[in-house]
């Protein structure tokens, strides 16, 4: 009962620790989402993008006209000297609705691409933050090993001063020694990399600590392999956008139909009329309403507007066909690498055990024998790379899971 305890007590601090950890990640995406300027850039597109609907949608400014005649034309009525004239062109009936809806589907295709960046800005951001515990638990495992090797090495020199084994011990360990220092110092350049890195996706001052989980989460994607496909097609920004711009295409070419339509004006006309001959005032003229068509009628540059779009049209299915495909195989590799990663967590694991297990055995029969030393190193370089492998599995494992969600749209 008591071990039972143990047990779970420690897998609830595990949980515990890894909801944390994951907490931290999601917290550091909404930093992003926040300040990235790149993501706020494609965002402020988006918004003037809005704008451009009701400039579309509106009529076309009114005219107006004023007249001032030198000699006045004498009239019926006395001579008229000035008049004013007001007009309003109104476009073929639903021209304007369809030039609104070309903008807004432009609009929404601006907002799948912001869409877009942002979980492609999530995906370098984990992807980053992954890279970044690995970096970290190199460091400590390298720092582990320099550690097992200092204890040998303190056991080769009292050997070697017994006089049982050759100082040639001695110096392998002091050259195996100085590789792992020089990895542990590339290492900690490397961590300093990433970190300005991941400070700059979050655009946040870059002396901000990162905090990583002692061991990575090794959560499983959600979805089978025909659910990630089927959201793939339907929910994958990339497509989105295609699509959007597509249906902009469909409405451009009502558009061009309705462009080689008449446009008609309704206006009006106002006289000024003066005193006639008879000294008799003037009585001012108003003329309403005045009507006028506007007639298409070089119908070869409306013909050739209309291909124009039937051609970009068919130009975007092919887009579209050309994307599904390589987002296909895009996914395909990254499904392999989600299914590898996982596979080599678990061989590592074990590994990574018996490695341990054996480097203590190879130690007690260094101690108390004369075992080969160069089998003792070689079993620790083994340990060193097993324990490299599985924190990189780990780390290649959710970014994988990332990548292939960001494939998805979720």
């Amino acid at each position: 009962m008591k071990i039972y305890r143990i047990i779970v007590v420690s897998f609830l601090v595990l949980l515990t620790l890894t909801v944390t950890a994951q907490n931290d990640l999601d917290v550091y995406l909404q930093t992003a989402a926040k300040n990235n300027p790149g993501l706020n850039a494609k965002f402020k597109d988006y918004m003037a993008a809005l704008e451009v609907v009701p400039q579309v949608t509106a009529l076309p400014d009114p005219q107006l006209a004023f007249a001032w005649f030198i000699s006045p034309i004498e009239t019926r009525l006395g001579p008229q000297r000035a008049k004013i004239s007001a007009s309003q062109m109104f476009p073929w009936f639903g021209t304007l609705q369809t030039k609104g809806d070309v903008a807004s589907e432009i609009a929404k295709s601006k907002y799948e691409i912001f869409l877009e960046v942002k979980s492609s800005l999530f995906n370098e951001v984990r992807s980053t933050y992954y890279n970044i515990y690995f970096n970290k638990r190199a460091i400590e495992i390298t720092k582990e090993n320099l550690t097992i090797l200092n204890t040998f090495q303190k056991l080769a020199i009292i050997k070697v001063e017994a006089g049982k084994v050759s100082a040639v011990d001695e110096y392998r360990i002091e050259m195996e020694i100085g590789d792992l220092e020089n990895q542990l110092a590339l290492l900690r350049d490397q961590q300093l990399v990433l970190e300005v890195m991941f400070n700059n996706q979050l655009n946040v001052e870059n002396d901000q600590s990162i905090q990583t989980p002692e061991i990575l989460w090794t959560n499983d994607l959600d979805f089978d392999k025909s659910q990630v496909l089927n959201s793939l097609k339907a929910n994958n920004h990339q497509l989105l956008v295609l699509s959007l711009q597509k249906q902009a295409l469909i409405f451009r070419e009502e558009l061009a139909s309705k462009q080689g339509m008449p446009d008609f004006s309704i206006g009006l006309d106002y006289a000024f009329i003066g005193a006639g001959s008879n000294n008799l005032p003037g009585t001012d003229a108003f003329v309403f309403p005045k009507i006028g068509i506007t007639i298409p009628l070089y119908r070869q540059k409306y013909k050739a507007m209309v291909n124009e779009v039937v051609y970009l049209q068919e130009s975007k299915n092919l887009e579209i066909s050309d994307k599904v495909n390589i987002l296909e195989t895009v996914f395909e590799n990254s499904w392999k690498d989600y299914k590898d990663a996982d596979r080599r967590i678990h061989l590592y694991t074990s590994q990574t055990t018996l490695a341990e297990q054996s480097l203590m055995l190879l130690e007690t029969e260094y101690a108390t024998g004369n075992k080969d030393f160069e089998e003792i190193l070689r079993m620790e370089r083994k340990l060193l790379q097993y324990g490299l492998n599985l924190e990189k599995a780990r780390a290649d494992k959710q970014a994988s899971i990332s990548f292939i969600k960001y494939l998805m749209g979720v």
